[in-house]
């Protein structure tokens, strides 16, 4: 039998076999520790199921992607949930977030949650100019969860986000019944805490959900790297440009005839989306190889 893992906790893994059916509860088989092959929410998993209904995981079916943070495998979307609010999120935050949601082949879909409280339109304006899906939610009046919705469905979405933003508020707005619990923003450290302590796959609407524990500046810092070779290809807005530099392999950071510049400095591409290539560049240039 082949399911979905949706939830893992504490050595137990929570196998979806059909809306029908309830989760099977399984463990992972020996072998799987020996391959250093670790189970994570979204992987398509082989189990046998035993005779009094638990089951076992034997198989990790091949994934179409894997994230480090948050730890999900298979995901259709990583929808980015920000806030120009507090916790004000810092847009080196998001841009990270999205270049690795491009390097892994996901979909990355920006929200600005609490619009009721700041729209944060020139954010919402700045990312849809990039070429992603990006626009203005509000958990206490339900501004944007219907486009939201539409957006989550036939789909598997993991959410993510600076803790504070209200992933759990978001989720529990578009299904009341999931009674999430929500934590409270510190006013005087301007962020929240964490209240999400592991990840789980959701059903909202016509899709999956995983809601994933936040994250914090320190975070972003530990998250994995793309290569620097690859990194320009992580930015949407760049890829006009990237092939009318004037010298080969150009990194666009100070060479001399690069288009990529140029195009931040005719109001192409914004200063924020380049300070932040700059930035992921220079920290992957400066990481020692044997951590790479």
């Amino acid at each position: 039998m082949t399911g979905t893992i949706i939830k893992a906790l504490s050595g137990f893994y929570y196998v979806d076999v059909g809306a029908e059916q309830e989760p099977i509860t399984c463990r992972g088989r020996g072998k799987l520790r020996h391959q250093k092959i670790t189970p994570l929410v979204g992987d398509h998993v082989a189990i046998t199921v035993t005779e009094d209904g638990t089951g076992m995981v034997d198989e990790v079916l091949p994934r179409s992607n894997q994230f480090q943070r948050p730890m999900v495998a298979n995901m259709d979307q990583l929808v980015i949930l920000a806030s120009g609010a507090i916790p004000v999120t810092d847009p080196f935050l998001i841009d990270r977030m999205v270049s690795l949601a491009e390097y892994k082949g996901c979909q990355p879909i920006i929200c600005f949650n609490k619009c009721d409280l700041e729209p944060a339109t020139q954010l919402v304006e700045l990312y849809q100019k990039a070429g992603f899906q990006s626009f203005a939610i509000s958990a206490q009046t339900g501004e944007g969860l219907e486009q939201l919705l539409g957006v989550l469905d036939g789909k598997i979405s993991a959410f993510t986000g600076n803790s504070g933003v209200g992933k759990s508020s978001v989720l529990n707005a578009l299904c009341p019944q999931f009674g999430l619990k929500v934590g409270q923003v510190s006013e005087k450290l301007g962020r929240g805490r964490h209240t999400t302590r592991h990840v789980e796959l959701f059903r909202v609407g016509g899709g999956l959900v995983a809601d994933t524990p936040g994250f914090s500046a320190f975070d972003v810092e530990q998250m994995e790297l793309i290569p620097k070779e690859e990194l320009a290809n992580t930015f949407r807005e760049f890829q006009p440009y990237l092939e009318q530099c004037r010298f080969v392999g150009c990194a666009h950071v100070k060479e001399r005839g690069c288009a990529v510049r140029e195009a931040v400095d005719n109001g192409a591409i914004a200063p924020s989306r380049y300070q932040s290539y700059v930035r992921l560049y220079d920290q992957v240039k400066s990481r020692p190889q044997w951590e790479k």
